[in-house]
C-alpha cells in the first residue's frame, strides 16, 4: 500500500473517531430527499452511464482545479449528459466538503455518489443522512467482514453500494461479500500509476449479473470504447473534465461517445 494511501487512511479512522464523539445530526435526512435509484441511472441499456465526478485535487495530482462552487459544476454536468454524480468528499486530500452534498442534492435531479475512504458504519448513516444515494467502498483497504457488513447496511439504508476493486483478489473479495455493482479502478493504490489494461483483464471474470463500472485514465471517445467491447455498462470520469478549460465540451464529447456507444451495441 502506497504510503500516501496508509496517512489517508490513518486520518480518515481518526475522523470516524471524532463522528463517533460529536454524534450525527439528529434531523433525519437533509431536506428529506428521498433516495435516487443510482444502479437504474448508470445501467441504461441503450447508452453507457456516464458518471462525472466533481473532484478539485487529489493526493496522485495535486491541485486539479480552483475550488469553485459544486453545485454550478454539477448543474453544467446534468445540463450536458452525465447519468450520476460523483462527489469527493474527503476535505483533507482531496479539497471536498461534506457540506457540499446535500446543496448538491437539491441542485442536480441525477443520483450521487459520495466518494470518500469509508471504514466504518457511521459513515453509511452519515452519507444518508447527508443526501447520498450511493458510496464508494474500496474492497482493498476493508477485510471481508468490514466489506460484508458495510454492503449490508449500505443496503439498508437504501443506498447504492460501488465496490471498488483492482485486481482479482480484491475481485473474490467483492464477489463473495455479495457485491452487486463493482467498479474496476485503473489506479494502482500501491503506485498511483493508471492503465486501462486493468479493465480489460479484470472485465471479463465479474459475474454477468454484476453492474460494471470503469473508474480512472478515461478522457475520450476511444477508450469508452474499448470499455464498452469488453462489457462496461458505466464509466466514472472525473480529472479529465475537472483540468479541462473546456469543461462544457470535454463533458458533451463525453456524453456523446457514451450515446453512440449504445447506439452501437443496439445495432449489433
Amino acid at each position: 500500500m502506497h504510503p500516501r494511501l496508509k496517512e489517508i487512511l490513518a486520518h480518515k479512522r481518526s475522523e470516524v473517531e471524532n463522528l463517533r464523539r460529536r454524534g450525527l445530526p439528529a434531523d433525519g435526512r437533509k431536506g428529506s430527499s428521498p433516495v435516487r435509484d443510482f444502479k437504474k441511472a448508470i445501467s441504461a441499456r441503450d447508452r453507457i452511464g456516464l458518471i462525472g465526478e466533481i473532484k478539485f485535487a487529489s493526493p496522485s495530482v495535486g491541485v486539479i482545479r480552483k475550488r469553485t462552487d459544486p453545485c454550478a459544476i454539477g448543474r453544467m454536468y446534468e445540463e450536458n449528459g452525465v447519468s450520476a454524480i460523483s462527489l469527493l468528499t474527503d476535505r483533507r486530500f482531496f479539497g471536498g466538503d461534506l457540506n457540499d452534498l446535500p446543496r448538491l442534492k437539491v441542485a442536480v435531479s441525477v443520483p450521487l455518489l459520495r466518494k470518500d475512504f469509508i471504514v466504518d458504519e457511521i459513515q453509511v448513516r452519515e452519507s444518508f443522512l447527508y443526501g447520498a444515494d450511493a458510496i464508494l467502498l474500496i474492497a482493498r483497504i476493508l477485510s471481508k467482514e468490514e466489506l460484508k457488513e458495510l454492503i449490508a447496511v449500505s443496503n439498508a439504508f437504501g443506498l447504492t453500494p460501488l465496490t471498488e476493486i483492482h485486481d482479482r483478489d480484491d475481485l473474490e473479495k467483492a464477489v463473495d461479500c455479495g457485491a452487486e455493482m463493482i467498479g474496476i479502478n485503473n489506479r494502482d493504490l500501491d503506485t498511483f500509476e493508471v492503465s486501462l489494461q486493468t479493465t480489460l483483464d479484470l472485465a471479463p471474470l465479474i459475474p454477468k449479473e454484476c453492474i460494471k463500472v470503469s473508474e480512472s485514465g478515461i478522457s475520450g471517445k476511444e477508450e469508452i470504447g474499448l470499455l464498452r467491447s469488453v462489457g462496461m455498462q458505466a464509466v466514472l470520469v472525473g480529472t479529465s473534465i475537472m483540468k479541462s478549460e473546456g469543461m462544457m465540451t470535454q463533458l458533451r464529447e463525453l456524453a456523446c461517445a457514451c450515446n453512440q456507444a449504445g447506439e452501437r451495441d443496439d445495432r449489433s
